[in-house]
């Protein structure tokens, strides 16, 4: 039985339709990464699958439970993680948890053993006492999974966990979750950071407008558009080109003048390809035989490889061709 199951999903904001019949499994112990730009239904999600928003049509299930008719036992199967820090700000790191503890029925034997547990799962043991508002945003962050992990949830939802931390940061709440789904949770998430899926997860959804796009390994998503990629500096801007190779991307380039860097596919690639965002020139094709996908990338800080996936390394090779300046 899937630890998630979503048949049909709709759901309306009046004129505006948030989800548009969404449907997909989430197997249990799988790390599953949900990407899509803003409001494309990824936040309303994960509302509906806690309970917190009504759906018109559609099924949603949790463990097997019902979240509309078997709502309170749906709720006792998973922890969440939302956007927003939503910590009380003026009780301690010892006083968050008790509170949760005691809404979930646990005893206070389980929620002392429980909190020294998970503060130490998550390195704040030394914090117990302390006070939420002097934490860092790392460290409130880390303190919400915690807190969300304290009752033993079999599925852990993760609202854009990373959102606003510095990579460092960032890179140590990764381990931190890769950990929680190794001792065999079920990880939801949902981020903007696209190599963030491509590092965590085991299988990733593309949603926009609300719908799912496409479904799949990230490794498989990247290999449908090829395996390496040039970007070029053409007068109308940045322009990717994707090739199957590196020996046919590299004998592209010296046909052509501009200037590129050439560097592994990505996920980012990937989602661009699939969400739409390709140029006119996506559907040509050349007689030096690469994939033909040609899209228009704006990269952020996380161009960058990604030392937890050799397959996924970032390596690139810059080259700027002085005789061929325009």
């Amino acid at each position: 039985m899937p630890a998630i199951t979503i048949k049909t999903l709709r759901k309306n904001y009046k004129s505006l339709t948030a989800l548009d019949g969404i449907s997909l499994d989430v197997e249990e112990g799988e790390l599953f990464a949900y990407l899509g730009p803003n409001g494309a239904g990824k936040t309303t999600t994960i509302r509906i699958l806690t309970g917190m928003t009504r759906f018109e049509t559609g099924e949603c299930t949790i463990n097997g439970f019902d979240i509309r008719c078997d709502e309170n036992r749906a709720k006792a199967q998973y922890g969440l993680v939302s956007q927003a820090i939503n910590l009380d700000q003026e009780l301690s790191v010892k006083d968050n948890l008790l509170i949760h503890g005691l809404m979930y029925g646990m005893t206070m034997a389980d929620i002392r053993r429980k909190t020294e547990e998970m503060l130490d799962y998550v390195d704040m043991s030394d914090r117990l006492n302390s006070s939420v508002k002097a934490l860092s945003g790392g460290l409130k962050r880390r303190l919400m999974i915690a807190r969300a992990l304290l009752h033993d949830p079999a599925i852990l939802f993760l609202d854009e966990p990373t959102v606003g931390l510095d990579a460092a940061i960032r890179r140590r709440i990764w381990g931190l979750i890769k950990k929680i789904q190794a001792n065999g949770t079920t990880v939801f998430l949902t981020t903007h950071y696209i190599e963030e899926a491509e590092f965590l997860a085991d299988r990733v959804a593309f949603l926009d407008k609300g719908r799912i796009v496409t479904l799949d390994t990230p490794e498989r998503l990247m290999q449908n558009i090829g395996a390496w990629a040039i970007d070029r500096l053409t007068s109308q801007g940045m322009d990717t080109v994707y090739f199957k190779d590196r020996q046919t991307a590299q004998a592209f380039n010296m046909e052509n003048a501009h200037q590129y860097t050439l560097r592994r596919v990505n996920l980012e690639d990937a989602f661009l390809a699939e969400t739409g965002r390709k140029t006119e020139s996506q559907q040509t094709k050349t007689n030096s035989g690469h994939s033909g996908h040609s899209i228009h990338s704006e990269h952020s800080e996380h161009s960058s490889g990604h030392s937890g996936h050799s397959s996924h390394s970032g390596h690139s090779e810059h080259s700027g061709h002085s005789a061929h300046s325009h």
